[in-house]
This record gives structure tokens, C-alpha cells and sequence, in this order.
């Protein structure tokens, strides 16, 4: 008996597990977690393994209905004993707290914290960004659209300033602190994602802007306009930064990863 028990509340989290899935798909959070690609098709398997559940549970249901007409003399000795009861309880409280966190918990995105534990300098694998040596040599307009993924490429192959000279940098992001120096450095950071959230590289671009914690805190959305210059901290890590014209916070954008 608590092996049909354990196969319920099996199906049970499944279920659930294909539920929530579906809902964020329909609300359009799912890209939150995978990459827009994948949602249609993770979509129809989570929709094949609800119905597929539903089936399954119907099945164990019945057959506990014959089960219990067959051993009816021992299962109410069990259950007077209260030899059953506890194995229903921890089931129960499984499938329950599995529902509650994943109603009460709300999709949200990587964080600060997240990027601060990887590689935000780094460039993900496989990204063709623009080229350094191409850009030094075309026009100022040409860079009018570059995201902070682009302009972390362009950083990660030259720090020469003549590359950015007389070129604008408009971008969105949120904030993370410098760990060289989070007091006067912060970088505007997205994160790509290749395939999911477990993969995902924070990329970002640094801003100098001495004691901007009185103003922002880490994770805040904002829209930084600004030029590249020698970076004034003499304690961050990086040769160049944006000095900001302007840092305004912003609501998180609709898809707030790089694809």
C-alpha cells in the first residue's frame, strides 16, 4: 500500500509540476527560465504529461478501490493502528508544499547576486559580437543600437579608448557592484542565455559614477547614456568605463535576458 501511495503523490507533484509550466507558458514567464525557443515545445510535453497523469491516477485510484475490497479486514486493523496514517501525512505535506512554492514563490529574474558569482567580464562561448578592429575604423553611428552584450565584446578585445572614441552608449540593464571597487564602479549587466537559466553568462558594461549607491542599489533596472573613457577608479579591474551622461531607473523590460 505505501508504494501505491508514493506513486500517487508521485503523479501528484508531476502534475502539478505540468501545470505550473503550462500557466507560466500561458502567461508568457516561462522565457524566464529557457530560451524563447524552447517554450512551444516545452509547452506540448508538459501538456502530454498532465493528460498522461490524469490517466495514471485514474488508473491507481482504481485499483486501490479493489485493493481495499480485497484486504478490507487488514487495512482496518492498519488504519485503527495508525500504521497507514503517517505515510498519507508526509505525502500529503510533500505534494502541498511542492503547490504552495510554486504558487507563492513568482517567476523572477537572475539577479546581482547571480552575476556576482559568475564571470560578468566574460563573453559567452559561440557570440558573434562586432569587431574591435572594424569599429575603430567606421562611423560614429554605426554603434547606435549595440546592447551591453556588444559593447562587453568590444571591451573583452581592446581597451584601446581610440575604438570607443565619439561613440554613444545606450543601454538598459540592471546594476551590480564592481566587487573591485562598489563604492564608485557598477556594471549595467544583462544575462544571455543559450539554452536556460543554469546556463546563463551575465554580460556587462562598467559605469563610473563615484557614489552611486546613494542613488541606486543593485538589481535596479536603469537606462545608462553615456561615453567610454579611461575608467577614474583606480581599484576596479577595468581599463575603460562609461561615464554616464545619465542613470535613470527603469522598469524591468518584458524580456529582460539576451538571446
Amino acid at each position: 500500500m505505501s508504494r501505491d501511495l508514493a506513486g500517487r503523490s508521485g503523479l501528484l507533484l508531476t502534475a502539478i509540476t505540468c501545470v505550473a509550466t503550462l500557466w507560466l507558458a500561458i502567461s508568457g514567464d516561462l522565457i524566464l527560465y529557457i530560451h524563447p525557443r524552447y517554450v512551444v515545445f516545452t509547452a506540448v510535453l508538459a501538456a502530454v504529461g498532465l493528460v498522461l497523469c490524469v490517466a495514471a491516477l485514474v488508473l491507481v485510484r482504481g485499483d486501490g478501490h479493489e485493493d481495499h475490497g480485497d484486504h478490507d479486514d487488514h487495512d482496518d486493523h492498519d488504519d485503527h493502528a495508525g500504521g497507514r496514517r503517517w505515510p498519507r501525512i508526509v505525502g500529503a505535506t510533500a505534494v502541498g508544499l511542492v503547490a504552495l512554492a510554486l504558487v507563492a514563490a513568482p517567476p523572477a529574474t537572475l539577479s546581482s547576486t547571480t552575476a556576482a558569482q559568475r564571470d560578468i567580464t566574460g563573453t559567452p562561448a559561440n557570440v558573434e559580437g562586432p569587431d574591435a578592429t572594424e569599429l575603430s575604423a567606421a562611423a560614429p553611428d554605426v554603434s547606435a543600437g549595440f546592447t551591453v552584450l556588444d559593447w562587453s565584446s568590444l571591451l573583452r578585445q581592446s581597451s584601446d579608448p581610440a575604438v570607443f572614441a565619439d561613440r554613444t552608449v545606450d543601454v538598459v540593464g540592471f546594476v551590480t557592484p564592481d566587487p573591485a571597487d562598489p563604492e564608485n564602479v557598477f556594471y549595467v549587466s544583462r544575462f544571455m542565455i543559450t539554452c536556460c537559466a543554469v546556463d546563463a553568462q551575465p554580460v556587462g558594461v562598467p559605469v563610473y559614477q563615484e557614489g552611486w549607491a546613494d542613488e541606486l542599489s543593485p538589481d535596479d533596472w536603469v537606462h545608462v547614456e553615456g561615453e567610454f573613457a579611461s575608467n577614474p577608479s583606480p581599484a576596479s579591474d577595468a581599463a575603460l568605463a562609461v561615464v554616464p551622461d545619465g542613470v535613470e531607473i527603469v522598469e524591468e523590460p518584458d524580456e529582460p535576458y539576451l538571446f
